[in-house]
């Protein structure tokens, strides 16, 4: 036996050899709908669902991925790519690529070894790695897994200052880098996936008293007042389409954030719907530093643990590389606008 929990059912003999064959084979994953269709199919109905869900008629949800398909990428030709790099800085540190591991919620419920095993994902492949408020690993659990990894720590404000100052001050002890802050969160969306499951969280986990910070810019005046008051980064994001159903997608509004922010000394980031290398790619065209990836590191990491989630970066990696040398553009700062349009761009024939 492996562990004694997946999901909210019992890991039997049969799923511990299934788990053991999943992360011994992991080289035949060579995409993220790969890990994904596993994935789902090793989790409880109950766990998937709670994963996978949008907000009420999940349109958003759809939107996230389907509005990526909508852009056009515009390559070069004749451009020499043999020094190709991914590198880049995010808040002044330095990153192996543009592309982390977004907050999301009891990881321990995808594997045993849950938010662990996702930062440590995070460390050994050079990216950031962001702990979510309803974790099921504290601060300094995870801090320990992974002391060297870039760590960002979600927060919402309460009520009682006091506890918003401590968990600030856990924070910054236990080496975390930034703090993302909670915006779009007043309360929890309707998803119906958790109502029909009677979703809660299994007995045997527990919740640690972190606070869920879910980013949340979608609209460009929210962008200039959060720089006001004194953020360094905007993450534009609609909390996986988990929220609010029947809001853009955050691709979509991009651009606005980007533009209206431009004069100040921000960067400005992205999560929702990302897949491929290619997502990735048109969301750096549109203005952003850099892209977070929720969903895919739970499928990684409910596939093979830290393996798992190392896999689905790969992937990401791969992916990105290939895209950013046929597409002429071999460094992150050679990435500029026009490289990406909307399809109406095209005439239809």
């Amino acid at each position: 036996m492996i562990a004694q929990v997946r999901g909210s059912r019992p890991v039997t003999d049969v799923c511990s050899r299934l788990y053991l064959k999943h992360v011994a084979t992991m080289e035949k994953y060579i995409s993220v709908k790969d890990l994904e269709n596993v994935a789902l199919s090793m989790l409880s109905k109950s766990t998937g669902d709670y994963y996978k869900s949008g907000a009420t008629d999940e349109q958003s949800l759809a939107e996230n991925r389907d509005a990526f398909k909508r852009l056009r990428i515009r390559p070069k030709c004749l451009v020499g790519v043999g020094n190709s790099c991914l590198n880049t800085t995010v808040l002044g540190q330095k990153v192996s690529m543009p592309i982390g591991i977004a907050p999301s919620a009891m990881q321990r419920m995808a594997h045993p070894d849950g938010e662990l095993a996702n930062v440590r994902a995070a460390q050994a492949e050079g990216t950031i790695y962001t702990l979510s408020t309803i974790a099921t690993s504290s601060i300094e659990e995870v801090s320990e897994a992974a002391p060297n990894a870039i760590k960002w720590f979600q927060l919402y404000i309460y009520n009682d200052r006091e506890v918003t100052k401590n968990l600030v001050l856990r924070a910054e002890k236990a080496g975390f880098k930034a703090i993302a802050l909670t915006v779009d969160t007043p309360l929890f969306g309707i998803r119906r996936a958790d109502i029909r499951n009677n979703f809660t969280l299994p007995s045997h986990l527990r919740i640690t008293n972190l606070p869920i910070v879910a980013k949340g810019i979608m609209r460009a005046d929210d962008a200039i007042e959060a720089v006001q008051a004194g953020c360094s980064g905007i993450l534009v994001s609609n909390h996986g389409a988990r929220q609010l159903d029947g809001t853009p997608a955050t691709i979509e509004v991009l651009p606005e954030i980007v533009e209206a922010v431009k004069s100040y000394n921000v960067e400005v980031y992205l999560d929702g719907g990302v897949t491929t290398g290619t997502d990735v790619y048109k969301a750096l065209a549109l203005g952003a530093r850099m892209v977070f990836v929720g969903r895919p590191a739970l499928w990684g990491l409910t596939v093979g643990g830290q393996a798992g989630v190392q896999k689905m970066l790969q992937i990401l990696r791969t992916e990105l590389q290939f895209t950013v040398q046929i597409a002429g553009t071999p460094t992150i700062s050679d990435i500029k606008r026009d490289m990406v349009c909307h399809e109406s761009v095209y005439s239809k024939l």
